[in-house]
């Protein structure tokens, strides 16, 4: 498994375990899909970009950069970003990877929304960068 899969996968797990964000968000609606439209409301999780840190050699320390996507139809941006601050609550602990991988930083690198061309629908957009090491377990 890679790194950035290692990582939504504790991502999701932590969002679905958080009642602040399922009080928001039904569990069911918090997916890993490539289809619109989005259930509303949801929350998609997105891509991701590994990106060696070029610390050592040994190719052990990967940052990654991942995007969660919110999706609610609103007329305005206010349920969209309290998502977006239900996620940053939720990830202010870093959540446990699976073995082989240790989460040694988790930060949200960036969050905003938008309005969607559609006019009827907030898309918030989370950055989550994270710096995962790699071990034999």
């Amino acid at each position: 498994m890679s790194a950035a899969l290692a990582l939504q996968k504790a991502i999701r797990a932590r969002l679905v375990a958080t009642p602040a964000v399922t009080d928001l968000v039904p569990a069911t609606a918090i997916l890993d899909r490539n289809q619109r439209p989005a259930p509303s409301p949801s929350i998609i999780l997105g891509e991701a970009q590994e990106v060696d840190e070029g610390e050592s050699l040994s190719r052990k320390r990967t940052r990654i950069f991942h995007t969660i996507h919110v999706w609610k139809q609103e007329p305005s941006l206010e349920g969209a970003t309290a998502i977006n601050g239900a996620i940053r609550a939720a990830l202010s602990e870093r959540p446990t990877l699976g073995p082989g991988f240790h989460l040694a930083d988790l930060k949200i690198a960036s969050a905003r929304t938008v309005r969607d061309p559609d006019g009827a629908t907030s898309h918030g957009i989370v950055t989550v960068e994270a710096l995962v090491l790699e071990y034999a377990p």
